[in-house]
């Protein structure tokens, strides 16, 4: 089956190397899946890169003028990781050129494949490769989307552990201070780091989100400050670091508990002065920009370790505000969950859903170490899914299924067991949500005498059937 990109047609793949051979081969194994370009050196790539609709990149690192081993393969990534989402580029090597192969993945590389090299291994990677550039292209239409709704309004809450901390962000918006957002992986730091810029007076400047965790070591520094031409192997052009691109807006640095001391340094020196230079350049830079870091560490205890600067802790934590795990706000649980039904069922072409009881009590007695991102997963698997427009809980993960009292009681070591075990469940779900035993049977799609059947089967009690109506 063929991946389609995001214009809806093939994945577009460009295949760079000066060996028409190679070419032949990797065009023959890949055009039947994929609309196959190829280039035969640096800057026939480079072109199509920036004027085509590029989704993968397969490049040798050795390409006419053959300067060195790989600075014409590397200027290929840097190309590439130019480009917004960064499009993927797997390396074409021999086995006596796999430290360089090496080096060019330390430098931005999805992943490299070795001459003389598999059909299966080849398809595998690309496949990999187009899966990850359709799920950046995803995030990113979303993140746009979001954008549209701004300030605090697509928060969805109403507990007060929530309200808490969006009373403190609507107070500090309206100022300029640095402020350091605390919480677990996927509570919403993001979200709420972008409501905090649209409701400032920043809000008509750019909003520049940088994951320092996603970033490879060799790299932050040169995609934080930018870098000027000749830098380093491969640095064609002058770039604009991340500081540059959000002048006079708001720069959100997620994860920042990831940053290596020496790039800590640089970074409490540009907080003390906003000012720096770019990587190989000479001239200081002055920038005027809010930040607005984020972790999901202790970085008091980072710091009594040594694995964090003090004094750029005490620069960040000006205003620090936690947003509460989900497990802290369960009552936020059911309004979230409609909201992320009716966002998927929109996306979907779906008529908005409502939510079974029984869904949303076994939602609320879930623990969600995933948190807010988790819990929207879930509702978009439920909607697509689910045929009706009554989400229940037939679609649940198992492990969800083990908080509901009725399954929790059951013997689930055996598949007999589990699955007598939900019927059970949805059959009791069906009774309170229905007027009669008719209805109930019409709602779970069986006869009236089969339901009659199960309820004497599970020995249901009274308090399962419905109240008949005076």
């Amino acid at each position: 089956m063929n991946l389609m990109s995001e214009a809806g047609g093939k994945v577009t793949v460009l295949i760079v190397d000066d060996d028409e051979s190679i070419r032949r081969q990797l065009f023959w194994t890949l055009n039947d899946a994929y609309h196959v370009l190829q280039a035969a050196s640096r800057d026939e790539a480079i072109e199509q890169l920036q004027h085509g609709k590029i989704d993968v990149v397969l490049s040798d690192l050795h390409l006419p003028p053959h300067v060195d081993e790989i600075s014409e393969g590397l200027a290929i990534v840097e190309a590439a990781r130019a480009e917004h989402p960064p499009v993927p580029v797997i390396v074409i090597t021999g086995s006596a050129s796999r430290r360089a192969a090496l080096e060019a993945v330390n430098r931005g590389a999805y992943g490299f494949f070795e001459k003389p090299f598999d059909a299966d291994e080849v398809s595998h990677i690309v496949n990999q490769a187009a899966r990850v550039r359709r799920l950046e292209q995803e995030n990113l239409r979303l993140r746009t989307e979001l954008s549209s709704h701004k300030g605090f309004a697509h928060l969805v809450g109403a507990s007060r552990a929530l309200e808490r901390t969006l009373k403190q962000a609507r107070a500090v918006a309206t100022t300029n201070a640095t402020v350091l957002l605390t919480g677990e992986n996927g509570t919403g730091k993001e979200m709420l780091a972008l409501a905090i810029h649209e409701e400032s007076p920043r809000a008509s400047g750019p909003f520049i989100a940088v994951s320092c965790a996603a970033l490879p070591e060799t790299l932050v520094e040169s995609e934080l400050f930018g870098y000027e031409k000749g830098a380093f192997t491969g640095a064609l052009t002058s770039k604009k670091g991340r500081f540059e691109l959000a002048d006079s807006g708001t720069l959100f640095l997620d994860e920042i508990g990831e940053l290596s001391p020496a790039v800590q340094v640089k970074l409490l020196r540009v907080l003390q002065q906003p000012s720096f230079i770019r990587l190989g350049g000479t001239k200081s830079l002055t920038v005027d920009i809010r930040l607005i870091a984020a972790t999901n560490k202790d970085l008091e205890e980072e710091v009594k370790a040594n694995r964090f600067r003090e004094d750029l802790f005490y620069r960040l934590n000006v205003v620090p505000l936690c947003l509460p795990p989900l497990r802290e706000r369960r009552e936020d649980i059911p309004v979230l969950a409609a909201h992320f039904a009716a966002k998927a069922a929109e996306k979907h072409g779906r008529k908005a859903p409502t939510l079974e009881p029984a869904l949303i009590e076994a939602l609320q007695e879930y623990e969600w170490p995933g948190n807010v991102r988790e819990l929207e997963n879930l509702m978009e698997r439920l909607v697509v899914l689910t045929m009706g427009t009554q989400l229940g809980v037939e679609f649940l993960p198992e492990k969800m299924l083990h908080t509901l009292p009725e399954l929790a009681c059951a013997d689930e070591t055996t598949l007999e067991g589990a699955i007598a075990a939900l019927k059970r469940r949805m059959i009791a779900n069906a009774l309170q949500l229905e007027d009669n035993k008719a209805a109930a049977a019409r709602r779970l799609g069986i006869s009236r005498s089969y339901l009659h059947r199960l309820i004497s089967e599970f020995e249901m009690n009274e308090t399962d059937l419905p109240v008949p109506p005076k």
